[in-house]
């Protein structure tokens, strides 16, 4: 997908979310999730800590529209999704899983997280995710599908589904595309944790650290980012994700059209001036070609 792309994504999902009966709405202490903004950083958090932030349908719903508010607007940077109390999260609510619900309801609960774990990586701004204790089944695949993930050295992920007889099937395909195959094959066989060092091992996740350091390394991580173009952050994880489907020729082909279609961004020539000139850049953060 290049550039233009993620604009045509994500003008598709605002449509999309009439139909799926998104509705706006202000954020409170009660919702499920918490949003708040500052400084280009959305701060997206899983706020249901009794039944340990589980990835509940309107949990889904309700992450999904935080994803996509104002998704185009330039001062969205990046988003950092973290969960409230001991657990980030468990998983699906089994309770929605029961025979009594019915296929159509599992159908839903199923295609809606994976939209969203499809969200997070379609998106034009990076994701983060800070992690502070456990994720488990889909909560694991919540961590897979974000673009960094910072956790601290007490957390612990695993893909339990297979004891109580629900293979993580679904959080396979996150986790499959994140670590080895057989690191992957013996966490959905075995239902077994892996600690926070052992995922940094594995490339579940990018960095670990203390708990009193999480906020400040995930910040920091945030921050940097919002120091570079905007436009270009989103063309260039467009472009990494694409390539790492394809083979080794086409991927460089693709890598080298996108490498093209950044040279005419304002902002890549702005980038190369600035450094040629020895300043800093001074972003517009346009989408906007130079020859357009």
């Amino acid at each position: 997908m290049n550039f233009s792309g993620f604009y045509r994504l994500s003008n598709l999902l605002k449509c999309n979310r009439r139909s799926l009966s998104i509705s706006r709405r202000n954020v409170k202490s009660d919702s499920l999730t918490l949003r708040h903004q500052q400084n280009g950083i959305r701060r997206i958090i899983l706020n249901n800590p009794k039944k340990r932030n589980t990835l509940s349908l309107p949990m889904l719903e309700s992450l999904r529209e935080n994803i996509l508010t104002d998704l185009d607007s330039e001062d969205l940077r990046v988003i950092v999704i973290s969960g409230q109390g001991p657990v980030f999260s468990s998983g699906h609510d089994l309770k929605e899983l029961t025979s009594i619900q019915g296929p159509d309801y599992h159908s839903k609960v199923f295609q809606t997280c994976s939209e969203v774990m499809t969200l997070i990586q379609d998106i034009p701004v990076p994701v983060i995710a800070m992690v502070n204790g456990v994720a488990t089944a889909a909560g694991c695949q919540l961590v897979a599908s974000c673009d960094i993930a910072i956790a601290t050295d007490k957390s612990t992920f695993a893909t339990p589904g297979v004891n109580v007889g629900l293979f993580c099937s679904t959080p396979g395909v996150a986790l499959g595309r994140a670590v080895p195959r057989k690191v992957a094959m013996e966490m959905l066989f075995t239902g077994r944790p892996i600690s926070a060092q052992d995922a940094l091992m594995h490339g579940l996740v990018s960095k670990v650290v203390r708990e009193e350091q999480l906020e400040e390394e995930t910040l920091a991580v945030a921050r940097r980012v919002c120091e570079s173009s905007r436009p270009v952050v989103a063309l260039g994880k467009a472009a990494f994700n694409k390539q790492m489907s394809q083979s080794r020729d086409a991927a460089y082909a693709s890598a080298c059209a996108a490498m093209l279609e950044n040279l005419e961004l304002q902002d890549g020539q702005e980038g190369i001036r600035a450094f040629l000139e020895k300043r800093r850049p001074v972003w517009s953060n346009s989408p906007e070609k130079i020859h357009t």
